[in-house]
């Protein structure tokens, strides 16, 4: 059985559809903290664009002789090259209509994440004879990656639904659910820079591991989990209700998961239960909403 279903598990992992499925479900958490029906073409795109976009990164990066990379990614992608240039050719061209489906706020803010995900892939920058992305710029890969994310899943959902008038937001709620998204996701990018450390010194990347240490930088991910706990007691002033006590299950889960991560751990453990966290935080979400009031 296990033979039958690794490849399938594999191709999930790797052509980067679980992580679009994450993104979804990052979406799906947005719009049921504010109270509003799912918008599907905004979920359509947060699907396909983070395919493409993960898939663009990965092509960019591809190293002289992927099939001798540590790495179980890199490997499987470029064995299945023209499979995932076809799939990223698609999710391109997918993007286009329902890029005119959405409102004008939303149009700029797709414009505005797409300009810093090619920046951040392409070697678009020169110092001397070096050219280089904006993820070669020391700090700012975690940064930019949290940003995107946050802005994607948050924000494009919240204009949305604000367009449709589907559901009312106040400026300090809206503000508070972008701080304390962000807070979570990045403590969740810094586990798989963590994994890169000796790779990332070796290619003169600065990460957060890189720059301060591999035990700073676990301390560090917790310091992001705890400041995202205090934000979600204040958010539209509920207190210990039972988002906030699926919300919080979520950030301790993810606490432990990236306690247990080291360098040692496979790309298994990191695409799967670290980046499912995020999965899980919208069905944490649906369970307690149905069990009702603790």
């Amino acid at each position: 059985m296990k033979k039958l279903l690794q490849p399938v598990f594999d191709f999930l992992l790797f052509s980067n559809i679980f992580m679009a499925l994450c993104a979804i479900a990052q979406g799906l958490v947005t719009f049921y903290l504010i109270g509003a029906k799912p918008v599907y073409e905004v979920l359509s795109i947060l699907f396909i664009a983070t395919i493409g976009l993960y898939n663009f990164s990965i092509l960019m990066s591809k190293p002289e002789h992927p099939e001798k990379s540590p790495f179980a990614r890199q490997r499987w992608f470029f064995a299945h090259h023209r499979l995932m240039v076809t799939i990223t050719i698609i999710c391109v061209l997918a993007l286009i209509p329902l890029f005119f489906l959405i409102s004008t706020e939303s149009k700029i803010l797709l414009i505005f994440l797409g300009v810093i995900s090619l920046a951040y892939n392409l070697p678009l920058f020169s110092l001397g004879d070096k050219k280089f992305g904006l993820r070669n710029i020391p700090g700012l890969k975690q940064f930019l990656i949290t940003l995107v994310w946050t802005m994607s899943t948050v924000l494009l959902p919240l204009l949305e639904a604000q367009h449709r008038h589907l559901g009312v937001v106040s400026m300090r709620d809206a503000t508070i659910l972008i701080a304390k998204r962000f807070l979570f996701i990045g403590a969740l990018t810094v586990p798989f820079d963590i994994r890169d450390l000796f790779e990332d010194r070796q290619s003169g990347l600065k990460t957060i591991p890189v720059m301060w240490g591999e035990k700073k930088a676990y301390a560090f991910c917790q310091v992001l989990l705890a400041g995202y706990v205090v934000l979600l007691f204040l958010f539209r002033h509920n207190g210990f209700n039972d988002e906030f006590f699926a919300l919080t299950l979520t950030a301790v889960l993810a606490g432990w998961l990236i306690f247990r991560s080291t360098i040692e751990k496979d790309e298994y453990y990191y695409f799967f239960w670290v980046d499912g966290v995020l999965i899980l935080q919208y069905l944490l979400l649906v369970l307690f909403g149905q069990i009702g009031p603790l």
